[in-house]
């Protein structure tokens, strides 16, 4: 029998895209392109910035980057950022343009 974490939601799929071949691409390449497609631009940061989803999705990303590249310490403290974002124990910062009053 399964268990509850192995489970997927109903219309939600895991499985790889069969439309391309990866092969040639390594892991960390995967990630690092993930990392970087769901990371905030400057143009989104006030659209962005207390979206919870994007916010949590740019620090799972960021921490797979860090993890395939043997980096626990740096991919727990993402992986903490991307929970805070999801259980609502953070809110967005100031935006760094308008400094500090």
């Amino acid at each position: 029998m399964p268990d509850s974490m192995s489970q997927q939601p109903p219309g939600v799929s895991i499985a790889a895209p069969r439309t391309r071949d990866f092969s040639s691409v390594s892991t960390p390449e995967l990630a690092q392109v993930l990392a970087e497609r769901l990371a905030i631009a400057p143009s989104d940061w006030h659209r962005l910035k207390s979206n919870r989803r994007a916010r949590a999705g740019e620090q799972a990303a960021i921490a797979l980057v860090y993890l395939l590249k043997d980096q626990p310490e740096e991919a727990l403290a993402r992986l903490q950022q991307a929970s805070g974002w999801l259980d609502r124990s953070i809110s967005a910062p100031p935006c760094p343009s308008h400094g500090s009053h």
